[in-house]
């Protein structure tokens, strides 16, 4: 007999039911888990604002990918798990044979949109092979559920600090203090720098960013964001520039506060098709480091659950809220106005 479990589902832009729905079957190599503790993403907000490439073609559509929990079946071949042990899994995998896992960049994968993980909004979540094998995790029994759902965001924000390269005693800069760049703000203090300058337009991000470790917050609506870190570095700009937003305007924004010969990380995903512009002239002689940073590898996030275990990061600074799986849409509505950080999404 066909098991029946609650869900969100996704039908598409602001379309998102509490309905019920079957629950996923599990094929060789994957796991069932009941779901613990899910939370809300940034991405999740703009998958339901603005629409997903991947969930539009395949709606209704289960969603969701930050979330931990409690294994309720295991398929055939599965060896380091057993049903009952607590674990926390990513959203994604990679095959380990590619062009990119070749070379160490396993997070462009070829076959990483192969097997997302997507479901967490609901009451059971299938994880593929590829998942199981690189990126599930147990967890001890004194770490919650809501606090080991971090690690897939933090496993991106290791990625992000990693590839900015800071060093003790730089200025960073961080735009942008949802959730991600608290997690930043975080990091980079832990990683040695001495002023973290944390820019956002919702006033509770700003105190929270405070809290986070932020040294100076700064309102882009009030000020010129770009002034004011020239004003508090003598005029040369930050060392490190990690723009966590995803809009032209503050990818520009960060590339111009940037220090010459500094790191101008573009970590936001902006939307399909967004062009930004960049002084080749300052670009070239000022001798500017900019990169894009994507997700995560399998090592970040056995280092981001590391971190969490040893309360390196504050979840309570970063989960603000806790509501039912019922009131999905009111916890992405509150998030996308800035009236929440994540949101603790209780099946």
């Amino acid at each position: 007999m066909t098991r029946k479990m609650k869900a969100a589902m996704y039908y598409g832009i602001g379309d998102v039911r509490y309905e019920e729905t079957e629950v996923p079957e599990i094929g060789p190599g994957e796991l069932l888990i009941k779901i613990g503790t899910a939370l809300t993403c940034g991405t999740d907000v703009k998958t339901y604002k603005r629409g997903h490439p991947i969930l539009i073609k395949h709606t209704p559509a289960l969603f969701g990918h930050e979330y931990a929990g409690t294994i309720d079946a295991v398929g055939a071949g599965v060896t380091d798990f057993d049903v009952g042990m607590r674990v926390v899994a990513t959203n994604s995998a990679p095959c380990g044979e590619c062009f990119f896992c070749k070379r160490d960049m396993p997070n462009l994968c070829s076959t990483l949109k192969d097997n997302l993980v997507n479901g967490a909004f609901a009451e059971y979540i299938r994880v593929p092979e590829p998942v199981v094998r690189w990126n599930t995790h147990q967890i001890p029994d004194s770490l919650s559920f809501r606090d080991a759902a971090l690690t897939e965001p933090l496993a991106c924000v290791v990625h992000g600090i990693e590839e900015s390269n800071i060093r003790l005693g730089d200025t960073v800069v961080v735009i942008g203090a949802g959730p991600i760049g608290q997690m930043q703000i975080m990091l980079a203090k832990k990683n040695g720098a001495s002023t973290v300058i944390a820019a956002d337009l919702a006033e509770l991000r700003r105190t929270i960013a405070k809290k986070a470790g932020a040294d100076i917050v700064l309102d882009p609506s009030k000020e010129d964001p770009v002034e004011r870190v020239k004003e508090e570095t003598s005029g040369m700009g930050a060392d490190v520039v990690i723009e966590a937003v995803g809009l032209r305007q503050t990818w520009e924004q960060a590339i111009d506060m940037t220090r010459d010969a500094g790191t101008t990380v573009l970590f936001g995903g902006a939307a399909s098709g967004t062009k930004f512009e960049i002084d080749t002239e300052r670009f070239h002689y000022g001798q500017l480091t900019v990169k894009g940073v994507f997700h995560l590898k399998p090592k970040h996030v056995e280092q981001a659950l590391k971190l969490i275990i040893a309360k390196d990061v504050d979840p309570d600074l970063l989960i603000s809220h806790e509501m039912p799986l019922e009131k999905i849409n009111q916890a992405l509505e509150m998030m996308s106005q800035g009236q929440t950080m994540k949101v603790a999404i209780l099946p």
